[in-house]
């Protein structure tokens, strides 16, 4: 058995919907047990991640509390659902009607899951079960934390609400529930009420926190806890026996010495000021294995074959140490018959602080390696879970790339001080993304009236095959690119996916110079305009506000794409700019914009409204500038810009010949698609130019301006920041 899932609801910052942590997804761990034999650790470490103050650490605490049966206190109440409580109990009349009062209550439901382990020891779980229950493969236990007497506290309510707090109601509100009397009652699924039952009996939980490097010899002080217990516990009891005789003379002989040079020196010297033998000390020798151990172990690393001493040590190192310490500490503690009467939560906060990049990605690896190999070499069978809180990038990287699926990941954030927490798996996943394309994508082979009925559900069954396919390959795609940086998305406050290395460049710079976005943490992820919207499935699931910048793409014919003009006498190149006498009846060749657009036609996008889904919004140029239509951001910079200073500058020195050219047979605007032909390959150059004349600059005035579909984008991501 093993912990599935557990629900808050009105705890800390978790309301009444989106508060389920799922822990192990169930047909991973029943797939993958039999690998590990008698090492019954979970298959798949849980991951918690999220942004500061998401929530992560409170689901931990949430375990905590509920497991060690501590009492909670107001401040554990989520506060908007306490606020709604003081609005009803403020309305006239409410209180009145006794029977239908609502009492602060914070709900709890844990779900245990069978999975068939005949060492299994169901015996904690019976108060839970049915008859029948035996073959279910899930057993939930419901838990209130409430009031103990109802009609006692309504009246204190009455008293409370009839009061002028002068603007302090909601803190004496506070008062009022501390100062109240609340007990914690379990349930089972079917709201019957079990007594005499302790959730400690069937969970229990060790937390680890990373931050506990508080002195330079926190690792002496660790390792002798270890060297403590395998004293006691391990050892033989032949070697800890004559150990002890040892350490019983040394407390004899040492009393004895004390005895004739001290203690009745001492004695002596205070009869002299005192009568009587009330005063009279008693100085001995109290050594234990326990005392020699703490003061006489010593830690020393290895280097060379040099010994270096503890306080020497990195911060990084040491902090794994002493994660490394307390699981060896957590697993010495389990007798080596042990079986699956408990289930056994090993809880590591925030691993990643004072760890380098590379020490965090290989983290999850190495913790569960580590824990498989402690649990063989002492032959022990521990039904072990691991549960990882974490907002680093790279252990978030190494629990996808490792495990090659999304599998056992919790993404918690924050929207209107409510956590949300969402529970990813590769299923979930794939069957967004298989539904979010059949809404926006309708085939043509099913809208035909003159196919049979049997025919059209044939059609129908091979085109949702294909359809699962065709997003299988594109979820594959997915957890393997999302190693390159984009993993970053769930710490983001916001995301904006660009396809070229210019606006990938320059973005960053204007987001951290608008005043109204440079205090969020916005990601600004590079991918190829045809792959964005594979992510769309995981965005909204995420809820993580988003635009998706890509371009135009309109489709020229070869004669107007710089070939050579047969009519044209001088043999001149011909880079045809688009504008209003010819872009209808054309098509975009970018399949990002076909997808959210329903179209590939251009007049069903240009100065149409923007592809909005939830938090996503799709900015391509849709509107002229300067009576032109561009096809790409670099061009779009270009009309935006075409009499601006720097960006001149910049041309003359990445295309000084072109540019030339251009000023003495016309000018920049009625040039700008043969500008971006021009600048194709250069455009790193042109960025990076760009950004160091920008950078360089002195004078905010001088600076060029973003496009106006860019502004829009921002536009979108600073009113969804300000709604979340």
């Amino acid at each position: 058995m093993y912990l599935k899932s557990i629900s808050m609801f009105n705890f800390r910052k978790f309301c009444e919907e989106d508060n389920t942590i799922e822990f192990v997804y169930a047909n991973d761990y029943i797939k993958d047990r039999d690998k590990f034999q008698k090492i019954d650790i979970a298959p798949k470490t849980t991951l918690i991640v999220g942004k500061n103050n998401s929530g992560k650490t409170t689901v931990i605490s949430c375990l905590e509390k509920l497991i060690k049966g501590a009492k909670f206190t107001s401040y554990d109440y989520n506060y908007s659902y306490l606020k709604k409580l003081l609005v009803l109990y403020s309305t006239p009349g409410y209180l009145d009607a006794e029977e239908s009062i609502s009492v602060p209550t914070m709900n709890f439901k844990i779900t245990v899951a069978m999975d068939n382990n005949r060492d299994d020891l169901v015996t904690n779980l019976l108060p839970f079960m049915a008859i029948g229950d035996v073959e279910k493969s899930e057993i939930e236990i419901n838990i209130k934390w409430s009031v103990s007497d109802t009609p006692i506290f309504i009246d204190k309510l009455k008293t409370f609400v009839g009061k002028d707090f002068k603007g302090q109601q909601f803190d004496r509100f506070l008062k009022l529930i501390d100062e109240s009397n609340f007990e914690l009652t379990y349930y089972n699924s079917n709201d019957e009420k079990r007594t005499g039952f302790t959730l400690s009996n069937l969970i229990e939980i060790t937390p680890i926190s990373a931050n506990k490097i508080i002195t330079d010899t926190c690792l002496s002080s660790a390792f002798s806890k270890i060297v403590d217990y395998r004293y006691k516990n391990v050892i033989g009891r032949e070697i800890a026996d004559n150990l002890d005789s040892k350490i019983i003379q040394i407390n004899e002989d040492l009393t004895e010495g004390i005895q004739t040079h001290h203690t009745d020196t001492i004695n002596n010297s205070i009869s002299k000021m005192l009568s009587g033998d009330k005063c009279k000390v008693l100085l001995k020798s109290d050594l234990s294995f326990q005392k020699l151990i703490q003061n006489v172990l010593k830690y020393e690393y290895m280097e060379s074959n040099n010994s270096i001493p503890e306080h020497q040590y990195g911060l990084g190192y040491t902090s794994l140490m002493m994660i490394v310490a307390e699981i060896i500490t957590y697993i010495e503690k389990f007798p080596i018959t042990s079986f699956n009467s408990q289930i056994n939560l090993i809880a590591i906060e925030e691993p990643e602080t004072y760890m380098h990049p590379q020490m965090q990605e290989l983290f999850i690896k190495n913790v569960n390696d580590m824990i498989s190999s402690l649990l063989e070499s002492n032959n022990k069978h521990v039904n072990s879970q691991i549960i990882i809180t974490t907002h680093s990038a790279h252990i978030l990287n190494s629990k996808i790339h490792m495990g090659k699926k999304f599998d056992n990941i919790a993404y918690i954030t924050s929207i209107n001080n409510c956590a949300k927490a969402v529970c990813l798996n590769d299923d979930i996943l794939l069957e967004k993304m298989v539904v979010n394309k059949q809404k926006t994508e309708k085939t043509e082979k099913t809208e035909n009236t003159e196919i049979t009925e049997e025919e059209r559900k044939q059609i129908e069954e091979e085109e949702l095959k294909a359809l699962k396919e065709t997003e299988r390959k594109n979820l594959i795609f997915m957890k393997k690119h999302i190693k390159f940086k984009v993993s970053e998305m769930f710490f983001a406050d916001a995301v904006i996916f660009v396809e070229g290395i210019t606006e990938y460049t320059l973005l960053q710079y204007y987001i951290s110079q608008n005043a109204d976005l440079n205090k969020y943490y916005i990601s600004v992820f590079l991918v190829d305009g045809a792959h964005a919207k594979v992510y769309n499935s995981l965005i909204n699931i995420l809820g993580i506000p988003t635009i998706i910048i890509t371009d135009l793409d309109i489709q020229r014919e070869k004669w107007e794409r710089n070939q050579k003009d047969n009519t044209n006498k001088d043999k001149a190149l011909i880079y045809r700019q688009i504008d209003k006498s010819n872009v209808i009846g054309r098509i975009t060749t970018n399949s990002t914009l076909a997808h959210y657009y329903g179209s590939n036609l251009i007049e069903d996008i240009i100065d149409k409204e923007y592809p909005t889904l939830e938090s996503l919004r799709v900015i391509t140029q849709a509107k002229s500038i300067q009576d032109y239509y561009a096809t790409s951001f670099e061009e779009t910079f270009i009309l935006t810009n075409d009499k601006n200073e720097i960006l001149k500058n910049v041309l003359k020195q990445v295309k000084p010949k072109i540019y030339q050219n251009i000023i003495k047979t016309g000018g920049v605007v009625e040039n700008s698609y043969k500008l971006q032909k021009k600048l194709s390959s250069d455009k790193s150059d042109f960025a990076n130019t760009l950004l160091y004349e920008i950078l360089t600059c002195e004078n905010e005035a001088l600076i060029p301006l973003l496009p106006n579909y860019i502004m829009d984008g921002i536009n979108f991501l600073k009113q969804e920041l300000e709604v979340k």
